[in-house]
Formats: structure tokens, C-alpha cells, sequence
């Protein structure tokens, strides 16, 4: 295999110059998914894409959805696996736009040698990424004639935009779909040399509790002490949702929360992410959360319990000695492994009632619940992918989850039974979304020669 794949990768290295001009063209459309006076550019980035991808030998359409097109490619291979690529192509707005050194969407590369970037909006966030998967087929297509899987290829213009109208369009095509395995490249390496394979995504369950005792708000010189109050009983709600070892302490929280294999752990501790070095950056130093555990178990692997808001009483200027009628929490769990959303709903919302007096009213209202969604750790295609990326960047790649949700790779799982690979070459720097956003030539680089290594793995998992 590696005979045949050499040619490849020289044909990447030889060929880096026009691949660079083939993005900068793509860069250029200002496909701003969020503003409907773009629309016009998201349809051009979508018809740039359909006749790069045609030109490429697949078969290609731009096809509608309630918001953006999606681009869909396919070039199937009868006998070999098939894998489904998801990117997007739109991009976010460019506001403020007097902080940008040059225009946002005039690309240029900046620096010398190894530090150069690549500037523009979506270099990072997702133009330069998708480029680096659809770079890797044309030079397997160059130097063999054929790719040596089967692929479909899936970009959406209303990424940033909460992918509207994509689930319902992915539904109505789930049977056009069909793959063995996802793979998403819209996330990040560890470090500058290290690659990663993002193998889980936290589910959510987001609520608000709103506490009501007295019909109005009252003179705490006439009533404190006697009357009840709203933000006291809030806080002790709050303050019973976690143990004095950081653990939260609802009735069967953490049934289906399972234990990482002991080789993933010791590959956590080997990243040596220890607390002074993950909370220095933001001003901390003492970890929270359970006691015992890697930072990287708190913010990826292990589930947690945040209030995001509290709102009660008088918060303006002076004093006003005041008893609140009312008070209200905003909470939100991460999930993790098999934890239900909506089993987890009813226990909150009995755990809460338990905490409230019972002349006083509580209302618990449910904004929104995801599962996590979790690669197994023995699946053969991580395994391919993982020795694949350690090939191209000479150190082992790392399998670690993510601390959010990526809505489509659940929408995935659902609508299509699809595990999906997350395989990224962004960096924490890149500045996304933010003015001078920039991704590293050796990001792009050394990505496509790394999704040119990935498909030929994935020929053989």
C-alpha cells in the first residue's frame, strides 16, 4: 500500500502552489450564510463547488433546502467501502471589520517558512478544511484514475446559521446516504504537531426553574425572617446539585456513564494536561467538578451540572431592602454515554419540587435535550484513521471527546445509523469567527496529505 500511495502524496507536494489557488478562488465568494444579502454568494460557493467536484469525475448537483443549497457529490467504488464527507462552505459574518489587517475576503498568505498562514474568512472555519478532503481525492484520482474507497461528499451552506433546513433534507434523502462511515472535518489537532480524532460529543439538556413564594415583592423589615423567600430556596436547590466531592448528586445520574478503557486513560495522562496548565489561561488554578479525575475526563468524558444564570430580586444601583416574590435559574447539564435527556427530565424536575415549600410554586420548563454521541473504541475505521494520522505526522495521534455537540453528527447517528470520524487540522488560534481568521499552510498542507493517507486506510479497516 505504501507503494501505491506514495505517488499520491508526492503529487499533493507537487501540486500545493495550484491547490492554493483552487481555495483562494473558493475564498473569495462571500458566502455569509446569516445575512440574506449574501444569499446570492452562498448559491455561488455552492455552483464553485458542484463544478470543482463535476471536473473531478463525480456526480455532482446543487440542491435545495428551506435556507442554503447543499452541494452533493457522488462516486461510488461496487465492492470497496463507502465513506459520507460532511463540510460547509458558508461562513460566518466579518463584523468588526475595521480590526481586519487586510480585506476578509482578499486571501493572501502571510509569514515565512513553516509559520505561514493562510488569511481570510473561512480559511479555518470550513472552506480550507473541506479543500484539504476534496485536495486528497484529486490527487488519488491524478496519480490512480480511482479513489480507493467509495465516496459521497455533503456541504451545507447554513452551518452557522444552526444548519437550517439540513436535518429535514438529510431525512428526505437518507436512502442517497448511505455510507459505511461519516467523516467531518470541522475540528482541531491537540497541539501544532500532534493530530486528534475526536471520538465523542457531550449530549445537552438545558433547563429554567422559576421559584414563586409570596404574590408580590415584600418590605424585609415587615416579613424577613418569617416569610419565605424565593432566592433562598433557589440557592439551596442549586447548592444540593452537587456533593462536597463535586459529584451531582440526582438519583441515577450517572447510570450509563461508563469507565474508558485503562490504554485510553493512560493516553490522557500522556497529553499531561494537568489542571494548572488547562485553567492558567483563564485565570485559575483549583479544579472543580469530581474529585479524582484528569482535567481532560472533567471536560470531555465525564458528564457535568452548570447554572448558566440567576436572576432574583433587587440588583440595581444602592439598596432597596426587598423580598423577592420571584427567582429563576437557568441549568444545564453536558451528557455523556447512554444518559437519557428525558429521563433526566423527570428527575430534575422531581428533585427540584422536593426542595420547594409547600405553599410556595415552582415551574421547570425544558428547552432543549441531545444524547452524546460517542464513537466505540473498538470500531476498526478509528483504529485505520488513528495509525494513518500518526504516519503522516510522525507522533501518535490522539482519540480524545469534546466538551460541546456538533448537531449533524447526532442527525447522523439518527437518521442514517452512521458513526462518525471527527478529523480536523484547525488550532486554537485560528481565530474563528473573529477578525483575521487564518489557517496554518502546514494545517492545509499536511492535511490533505493526511486525508489521502485516511482513504486509503479506510480501503482495508
Amino acid at each position: 500500500m505504501a507503494d501505491a500511495l506514495d505517488p499520491v502524496l508526492n503529487d499533493i507536494d507537487r501540486d500545493l502552489d495550484n491547490s492554493l489557488e483552487r481555495l483562494f478562488a473558493w475564498l473569495r465568494i462571500p458566502s455569509i450564510s446569516t445575512d440574506s444579502a449574501y444569499a446570492g454568494h452562498c448559491r455561488e460557493a455552492a455552483q464553485w463547488l458542484e463544478g470543482n467536484l463535476t471536473a473531478l469525475g463525480f456526480e455532482t448537483s446543487v440542491e435545495e433546502t428551506s435556507l442554503h443549497p447543499v452541494v452533493l457529490a457522488h462516486r461510488p467504488k461496487p465492492g470497496a467501502p463507502h465513506v459520507l464527507f460532511y463540510g460547509h462552505y458558508d461562513v460566518q459574518p466579518v463584523d468588526p471589520l475595521k480590526l481586519w489587517q487586510t480585506p476578509p475576503f482578499e486571501p493572501r498568505l502571510d509569514g515565512t517558512g513553516d509559520s505561514r498562514r493562510i488569511v481570510a474568512r473561512g480559511a479555518s472555519d470550513d472552506k480550507g478544511q473541506v479543500m484539504t478532503f476534496v485536495e486528497a481525492c484529486r490527487a488519488h484520482l491524478a496519480m490512480n484514475g480511482d479513489l480507493p474507497v467509495g465516496v459521497t461528499i455533503l456541504i451545507e451552506g447554513a452551518e452557522e446559521n444552526g444548519s437550517q433546513g439540513l436535518p429535514e433534507w438529510v431525512e428526505a434523502n437518507r436512502d442517497r446516504l448511505k455510507a459505511d462511515v461519516a467523516l467531518v472535518c470541522d475540528t482541531g489537532m491537540w497541539d501544532r504537531e500532534t493530530p486528534q480524532i475526536t471520538t465523542s460529543l457531550r449530549g445537552l439538556a438545558y433547563y429554567e426553574v422559576k421559584v414563586t413564594c409570596a404574590d408580590r415583592d415584600l418590605h424585609s423589615g415587615f416579613f424577613g425572617g418569617a416569610a419565605a423567600n424565593p432566592i433562598h430556596v433557589l440557592s439551596r436547590i442549586i447548592a444540593d446539585l452537587h456533593d462536597a466531592g463535586g459529584r451531582v448528586t440526582l438519583p441515577g445520574f450517572y447510570d450509563g456513564v461508563r469507565e474508558p478503557p485503562p490504554e485510553r486513560l493512560e493516553q490522557w495522562r500522556s497529553l499531561r494536561l494537568t489542571p494548572e496548565k488547562f485553567l492558567r489561561p483563564i485565570g485559575l488554578k483549583q479544579p472543580a467538578g469530581e474529585r479524582g479525575r484528569l482535567p481532560i475526563e472533567l471536560i470531555q468524558s465525564r458528564p457535568a451540572c452548570d447554572v448558566n444564570g440567576i436572576i432574583g430580586g433587587y440588583t440595581g444601583e444602592g439598596t432597596k431592602t426587598v423580598i423577592a416574590s420571584q427567582a429563576s435559574a437557568k441549568v444545564s447539564f453536558r451528557l455523556v454515554d447512554d444518559q437519557d435527556p428525558e429521563q433526566l427530565s423527570k428527575t430534575f424536575e422531581a428533585f427540584v419540587r422536593e426542595r420547594v415549600p409547600s405553599d410556595c410554586s415552582v415551574e421547570v420548563i425544558c428547552y432543549k435535550g441531545s444524547r452524546a454521541v460517542a464513537l466505540p473504541y473498538d470500531m476498526p475505521q478509528l483504529a485505520a484513521a488513528q495509525a494513518a494520522l500518526s504516519a503522516e505526522w510522525g507522533r501518535e495521534a490522539v482519540a480524545v471527546g469534546a466538551g460541546g455537540s456538533i448537531p449533524i453528527v447526532g442527525d447522523f447517528k439518527r437518521i442514517l445509523g452512521l458513526d462518525t470520524l471527527l478529523i480536523g487540522f484547525g488550532l486554537d488560534d485560528d481565530r474563528i469567527h473573529s477578525p483575521n481568521e487564518k489557517y496554518e499552510l502546514t494545517s492545509f498542507h499536511k492535511g490533505t496529505r493526511s486525508w489521502a493517507r485516511i482513504l486509503s486506510a479506510l480501503a482495508n479497516a
